[in-house]
């Protein structure tokens, strides 16, 4: 019987910094899972190099739910975002080594195929309303039927979501980044510039906008109100979403559909939002919530409620996590969309992936497992470097939250 003989951790940067886990079997099949907690990477590689690789050399890798058990009870801390990837990491590896040891792609082990490509939208982004009206149209041009807008607040220095190069990567330099945040001016400007949006290129495509947590629950429900009739496919991330109760009075003022969960790592973390159906569209990741075996868990809990998937897919996750989560989006019967922003041309030379892009959707590639390969000798010309998200201050000075 097949054993675990090896379990390898890479910490590389191409265009931006991954933590890829490669399990290898006694039979010499090989598996990938992406262990990025963007900010916090060497954190979890840490986790899985002394704490987690010994524990699974001589498992059974066919065991999938057995292992991911073991490793979110056996470590008596449980949850938490760096636990959380690093099991993560393992439960996709062993769905990689599964679908190799079948001959299928890893969709046919979850049930096959519920739709024939998967939705997906990428990010438009301006200094200004000219620049954001012509980064939509590029994006239009391209294929995509779904789209996110965010322009530069004016007379603020920094607003995050505006992509400053070719790819859009908040990550940057090797301390954060402080940005100046004001809410007001954001309220009386959002609303404006998606109105211009629609009125330039009318209701044919979904559009949709991040809010990234920063206002309180009742300016929340203010915008919503006030984007009414841009019929956005969602606001993400309104509010923090500790205070999940929060969301009932959101639900209370405006129609507009709400998105959340990109931060969040567990079933639990999300059970109240989708059971008291606070939220449209939950947006939990493969790599940060426990892997394929946890977020499938988390979408059958949704689609008992009428909540549609949303998972992030920003570039922070690796072409493993973005391969993973196509494979996932595909076989559930309550998929919504997927975020999908591509990767930087140097992680291409790093990660083949057979994941492939037509007519505003991905397709997974019909290779055994996850059909992605990784080149360790070419991540060895990407040595790690440190980078961190920026980090919001009020025009008091004081941190806003995100």
């Amino acid at each position: 019987m097949s054993k675990i003989e090896r379990v390898e951790v890479f910490v590389a940067s191409p265009g931006r910094t991954f933590v890829t886990l490669r399990i290898t079997t006694t039979d010499g099949v090989t598996g990938l899972g992406d262990a990025t907690l963007n900010g916090r990477e060497l954190a979890v590689a840490s986790y899985l190099r002394d704490h987690v690789a010994p524990l699974l050399i001589g498992r059974d890798p066919a065991r999938i739910e057995d292992t991911w058990q073991y490793l979110y009870k056996g470590a008596y801390w449980r949850r938490g975002p760096v636990t959380m990837t690093a099991v993560a990491a393992v439960d996709t590896a062993l769905w990689d080594i599964k679908g190799k040891t079948a001959g299928l792609p890893v969709y046919e082990l979850l049930g096959g195929r519920s739709r024939d490509g998967v939705l997906v939208y990428s990010h438009a982004s301006g200094t200004d309303v000219p620049s954001l009206l012509d980064d939509v149209e590029r994006y239009l041009e391209l294929g995509y039927k779904a789209v996110r807008a965010q322009a530069a607040v004016p007379d603020v220095g920094g607003t995050y979501g505006v992509r400053k190069g070719k790819l859009y990567e908040p990550a940057a330099g090797d301390l954060p980044d402080e940005q100046p945040w004001d809410t007001e001016a954001y309220l009386g400007f959002a609303p404006t510039y998606l109105e211009a949006v629609r009125e330039r290129f009318g209701f044919g495509f979904h559009l949709l906008h991040d809010v990234h947590h920063r206002l309180t629950p009742i300016e929340a429900a203010r915008f919503g109100k006030s984007v009414e009739a841009c019929r956005l496919f969602w606001m993400e991330d309104p509010t923090p979403a500790e205070n999940q109760e929060a969301f009932r009075l959101i639900r209370q003022h405006t129609t507009t559909p709400i998105a959340v969960g990109e931060v969040f790592n567990s079933i639990w973390d999300v059970q109240h939002l989708i059971t008291e159906q606070l939220i449209d569209y939950v947006r939990t990741t493969v790599v940060h919530a426990g892997g394929i075996t946890h977020l499938r868990r988390i979408f059958d809990l949704a689609a008992l409620y009428h909540v549609r998937t949303g998972s992030h897919g920003a570039t922070d996750l690796s072409p493993v996590s973005m391969a993973a989560a196509v494979h996932l989006d595909i076989a559930v019967p309550n998929f919504g969309i997927q975020e999908h922003m591509g990767h930087p041309d140097e992680a291409r030379e790093v990660f083949r992936t057979g994941v492939t892009f037509a007519d505003g959707m991905l397709h997974p590639s019909d290779q055994p497992g996850l059909g992605v390969e990784y080149d360790e000798k070419a991540a060895e010309r990407f040595p790690y470097q440190r980078r961190y998200l920026p980090v919001a201050r009020r025009l008091d000075g004081s941190v806003h939250d995100w």
